[in-house]
C-alpha cells in the first residue's frame, strides 16, 4: 500500500491552506496539499487583476476569524506572498500539477476506513479527505456555442489583452466592473450586464463604475441580453436580444463560476441546490470527507470564511486522530 497520509487536501486557495496550517498547529502531522496548477491559489493569479483590493469583510460581510491565521486587507500581491510565507513556515506538503479524478472510500487490512485519491496514474491515500476545489477553478460561460475560430477573441481573464481594442466585458459583478474600468485605460470599452443596475457589486466598485459613466470613460449596456456570438472576418459580432448587433474586437465573460457537481457526484457527495451538503463540522455525507470554501458558499469569494471553514474541519480531525 501507498503512505497513508492523515490529511490529504484537494485544492490550494486560501480554505485549503488554511485547513493544511490550522491542523498542522493543532498537532496533526502527514498532511498533502494537492493543487491541479502549477502554484497555489490559481483563482486569485488569474482571475484578479494587478493590484486588485482584496479585504477580509468581502461584500461587506463582517466575519471574525477563529483561528490562528491573521489576515487583513490588501492586495492581488501582498495577499500571495502572505500565502506563500505561512506555507513555507510550516510544514505543508504542496504538490502542485495534481488533478485529483477521483475519490474513493475503502478498509484496510485492519478494517480502518481510508480514502483513495487518483491523480490518474498515481494514488494518494489518506484516512480523512478535504476538497476545496474554488468555483472559479471552473468559470461559467454562456449558454450559446462560441465558435471555435473566435477561441483567441473571447475569454474569462484578461490574457491577451493587447490595448487600442474596441472590448466588451459582460457581467455585473466586482470582477466584470474591475475589468472594464482596468481596460477603459486604454481600450475602447462596453460593459453588458442584463440587469440595470450594478448591485451585486461591492461599493468602492460601483463608485468607480459610476464615475467611469458619466465621464464618458466607458459605455454601459444595462438590461440588454445577448443571444450569440458569430465570426465577422476575425472578430466578434454580438448578437443582442433588446439592440442591433455590435462587432467587437475582444470579449471577455467574467459571469462568476459553477460547484464543480460531477467531481462531487462521482465522489459519492451529495448536492443541495447547486452545493454540497455538510453538517456543522464541514463533514459531507460520508464520513471523513469533508468540504470548504467557495463551493460551501452561496456566492462565494470569502477568504475569511474559507479560512474558518479550515480552522473548524481542523479542530474537528484533531478531536478524532
Amino acid at each position: 500500500m501507498n503512505h497513508m497520509y492523515n490529511l490529504a487536501i484537494i485544492g490550494a486557495g486560501p480554505a485549503g491552506i488554511a485547513t493544511a496550517v490550522e491542523s498542522y498547529m493543532l498537532g496533526i502531522r502527514d498532511i498533502v496539499l494537492l493543487e491541479k496548477d502549477v502554484n497555489h491559489n490559481s483563482t486569485i493569479r488569474k482571475y484578479y487583476k494587478e493590484n486588485k483590493r482584496v479585504d477580509k469583510d468581502w461584500k461587506g460581510q463582517k466575519v471574525e476569524l477563529d483561528g490562528r491565521i491573521y489576515f487583513v486587507d490588501g492586495t492581488k500581491e501582498t495577499t500571495l506572498d502572505f500565502f506563500d510565507e505561512i506555507i513555507a513556515n510550516h510544514s505543508v506538503e504542496l504538490q502542485t500539477h495534481s488533478e485529483v479524478q477521483s475519490i474513493v472510500k475503502k478498509t484496510d487490512v485492519h478494517e480502518k476506513e481510508y480514502f483513495e485519491v487518483s491523480l490518474g496514474e498515481k494514488l494518494i491515500n489518506a484516512r480523512y479527505v478535504v476538497v476545496t476545489i474554488g468555483r472559479m477553478g471552473k468559470p461559467n460561460k454562456p449558454e450559446y456555442k462560441i465558435p471555435s475560430s473566435l477561441k483567441k477573441r473571447v475569454g474569462y481573464t484578461l490574457d491577451g489583452c493587447l490595448g487600442n481594442e474596441k472590448i466588451l466585458v459582460v457581467g455585473g459583478g466586482d470582477s466584470a466592473i474591475e475589468y472594464a474600468v482596468d481596460l477603459s485605460v486604454a481600450n475602447d470599452v462596453s460593459i453588458c450586464y442584463r440587469r440595470e443596475t450594478f448591485r451585486r457589486a461591492n461599493p468602492t466598485n460601483q463608485r468607480n463604475i459610476a464615475n467611469a459613466i458619466a465621464h464618458k470613460e466607458l459605455n454601459a449596456v444595462l438590461g440588454v441580453n445577448i443571444d450569440g456570438v458569430e465570426d465577422d472576418d476575425g472578430r466578434v459580432k454580438v448578437l443582442f436580444n433588446e439592440i442591433d448587433a455590435v462587432t467587437y474586437d475582444r470579449v471577455i465573460y467574467a459571469i462568476g463560476g459553477t460547484t464543480p457537481s460531477a467531481f462531487l457526484a462521482s465522489s459519492g457527495i451529495t448536492e443541495e441546490d447547486g452545493r454540497p451538503v455538510h453538517d456543522d463540522n464541514y463533514e459531507t455525507n460520508i464520513p471523513g470527507l469533508f468540504v470548504a470554501g467557495d463551493i460551501t458558499q452561496e456566492s462565494g469569494g470569502s477568504i475569511a470564511l474559507g479560512l474558518n471553514h479550515g480552522y473548524a474541519i481542523a479542530c474537528f480531525i484533531q478531536s478524532k486522530v
